[in-house]
Formats: structure tokens, C-alpha cells, sequence
């Protein structure tokens, strides 16, 4: 299974680099343009700072997160990046285009050359030609619902209060007074648990 397969189906992290700065964001724009030569298409809003330096540079990264990529990696580099952030920590992998890539929790890493940029407004589609790819394990990517269903957290709820064994009323509240009826099937508070 090629790395650009693993690409269209899950997010991945894009980084650029310009001069001995990286920069780094989470998005799930790629897809294969054409077959030969092999090249891809990434859509990049244009408030994002790896949007500057791929323009600069014409050359960018694309790491595909795996479905073992935990919460972490989404809170380090999030959705946007910033001119003054540097996400990047430790150990640093780089492909032979010197840009950055994320080895732990991915299954794909390529290096693409920008040949073409098409505006569209609040976006740039960059389309260009992978240079370099990898596939680094097989685990199937990490898409979007994926991410919501399994690894981002689930709120805690801060509801107290206690639900009717009945009929599944809930009485929000911390204390439940003794003589409560259930407004729904008439049963008393001897019929409500805890929630």
C-alpha cells in the first residue's frame, strides 16, 4: 500500500521550512492528482503560517498520522500553526529535502516540490510532485471521525443529580428531597439512583 494511498483517507501533519526554522499543522486536504509523475494536491488556508513558507520555499512535508497517534501529537501541533511556535521537539527526522517529518505515531511521510499554486481566496491548492516517500508501518490512518470516536477525549460530564429506575427521568440537583415524585410514571424518590 503506497504512502499517497494511506494520505487520502486520514489527517497528517504538513510542515515547510525556511532557512533553519520549522513550522507545522494538522490538516486532511491531500489527494493524488496524477499517476505519472506521481503528483498530489494539499489545500491550505492562507491565516496559516506553513501557508507563507511553502509559498517561499515551493516544497513542503506531508506525515500521515496513524490510529495510534495519541491526543498529544493533535494538541502539539493543532490546526493552525503560528510564525513564532515551534512544534517540533526532540529529535528532529528530516527527508532529503531538509523539511521535517513525524516518524512515532505515522504510517506515511512524503516530500512533495510545489509546481503549481492555485488561488481560491481564503485557500491556496498547491499541486506538485512527490519526490520522496515512505511508508512507515501499517496501521490504517487516523481520519477525522476516527480521531473524534477514539482519540480525542470525551467531555466529563458535571451533571450531579439522579435519573427515575422507572421511566429514565432525570432530576438535576445534588440533593434529592425524600418526598420527590417522579413527574412522568409517579414514582417516588425510593426509585431514583444517583447519576
Amino acid at each position: 500500500m503506497s504512502a499517497v494511498f494511506k494520505l487520502t483517507y486520514g489527517l497528517f501533519v504538513l510542515s515547510a521550512k525556511d532557512g533553519e526554522k520549522d513550522n507545522a499543522c494538522i490538516i486532511n486536504t491531500g489527494m493524488q492528482v496524477t499517476d505519472s509523475p506521481l503528483q498530489l494536491s494539499i489545500t491550505v488556508n492562507k491565516k496559516n503560517f506553513t501557508h507563507d513558507m511553502i509559498m517561499k520555499t515551493g516544497e513542503f512535508n506531508l506525515s500521515v498520522l496513524s490510529q495510534e497517534a495519541p491526543f498529544e501529537i493533535f494538541r502539539q501541533f493543532g490546526m493552525q500553526s503560528g510564525k513564532d511556535t515551534d512544534k517540533f521537539q526532540g529529535e528532529i527526522k528530516r527527508m532529503d529535502n531538509g523539511i521535517s517529518y513525524i516518524e512515532g505515531p505515522t504510517n506515511a511521510a512524503l516530500s512533495v516540490k510545489v509546481n503549481k499554486t492555485v488561488d481560491v481566496g481564503s485557500h491556496t491548492i498547491f499541486i506538485g510532485e512527490v519526490r520522496e516517500e515512505k511508508v512507515l508501518s501499517e496501521v490504517p490512518s487516523a481520519s477525522y471521525q476516527y480521531y473524534f470516536d477514539h482519540i480525542k477525549p470525551k467531555p466529563e460530564t458535571k451533571k450531579k443529580g439522579y435519573v427515575c429506575k422507572i421511566c429514565g427521568y432525570v432530576y438535576e440537583g445534588d440533593v434529592l428531597p425524600e418526598d420527590f415524585v417522579c413527574p412522568l410514571c409517579k414514582h417516588g424518590a425510593i426509585d431514583f439512583e444517583p447519576l
